[in-house]
């Protein structure tokens, strides 16, 4: 199909009335022209974030479809505006085309994203196409938040209580089920339960952004920081403590429990996938000592889950774990980009 006719059918997916979410932000021009308008919002900033995921790197597409890859593309970004405290407003993709991807396949991937986006009120507006030597995703997403409720991942203080919306590790796990399927090719299939396969199957195909939780948090001024933690917990918590100019001190590690089955059936240890897995999008809150066990007891009322304590900001710099009595470093082992 020529680019005009791939521009019109991807058209009509994201622009087909959303199945559920609640209705994005009316955009004054979307695809078609040269660029997409909007009209933003006069009392709130402006927020913008952009990922660029390459096959066989950032993905795999010869072992996961293609609805999930591009689920997953845009719940990267929406992860990063709701790290932010913000709402998202729009987006705009660039797509590399290179084989597999059919019209079939960009399609259905445009569906991963589009329905993802729909749920948090967001709509693809336009981007570009250029052919490429492996299938690339370049999303980039504005949200929109008041001056007030921006969270940044600096503002971090002493003796802040660490927290996370949700355990980790298990999209890691859910990665360790992909490279092994359960019909044995190259590499041994893992033996688990239906339902641990299950789940960690959705938290790495089908990840969740927690952009309500970003919000809600971002609503209290005893929320002092937020970071997304998408390259590992030991990582992104090195990167918030630093910017804080503070240390960390992690008391536990909240791992999933698909996690903790999958890690055991591959032999390997299930604290190293939720500290450098990944790709889990829970957020980190650093909050205000005196004022955690109130806003803990509201998010679990909210959100019918518990806002998890995980440790602290300290003076000392650099991450620790402590086990018993005694606290060991811990180094930034989780995913980077340029290695």
């Amino acid at each position: 199909m020529t680019e005009d006719e791939l521009v019109a059918a991807i058209r009509a997916v994201v622009e087909a009335p959303p199945e559920r979410g609640p209705g994005p932000r009316p955009i004054l021009l979307g695809i078609g022209d040269d660029a997409a308008a909007w009209r933003p919002s006069r009392s709130h900033l402006s927020v913008i974030t952009t990922d660029a995921l390459i096959d066989g790197v950032h993905f795999l597409s010869a072992l996961m479809d293609a609805r999930s890859i591009g689920h997953r593309a845009m719940a990267a970004n929406l992860s990063d505006v709701a790290a932010m405290g913000a709402r998202p407003v729009l987006a705009t993709v660039a797509l590399g085309v290179a084989p597999p991807a059919d019209e079939a396949w960009l399609l259905e991937c445009y569906r991963g994203m589009t329905a993802l986006a729909a749920e948090h009120g967001t709509r693809i507006v336009g981007g570009d196409i250029v052919r490429a030597p492996a299938i690339t995703l370049a999303l980039t997403v504005v949200g929109e938040v008041s001056p007030t409720r921006l969270r940044r991942r600096d503002g971090g203080r002493p003796g802040d209580v660490l927290a996370a919306t949700g355990p980790l590790g298990g999209s890691r796990a859910g990665l360790e089920l992909v490279r092994r399927p359960p019909v044995p090719a190259e590499a041994r299939p893992l033996s688990v339960p239906a339902e641990v396969r299950a789940a960690a199957l959705a938290r790495f195909l089908t990840p969740q952004p927690r952009v309500a939780e970003g919000r809600w948090l971002a609503a209290s001024a005893n929320v002092h920081a937020l970071m997304d933690s998408s390259d590992g917990l030991s990582t992104d918590l090195t990167r918030l403590a630093r910017a804080s100019g503070c240390g960390a001190t992690l008391d536990s590690v909240p791992i999933d429990p698909a996690a903790e089955a999958v890690a055991r059936a591959a032999g390997d240890d299930p604290l190293a996938y939720a500290l450098d897995g990944g790709e889990d999008f829970e957020l980190i809150a650093a909050v205000a000592p005196r004022a955690f066990p109130h806003l803990a007891l509201r998010f679990a009322h909210r959100f019918g889950r518990p806002l998890l304590p995980i440790g602290r900001l300290d003076p000392q710099p650099g991450l620790r774990l402590r086990e018993a009595a005694t606290a060991r470093d811990l180094t930034a082992a989780g995913w980077d980009h340029l290695s």
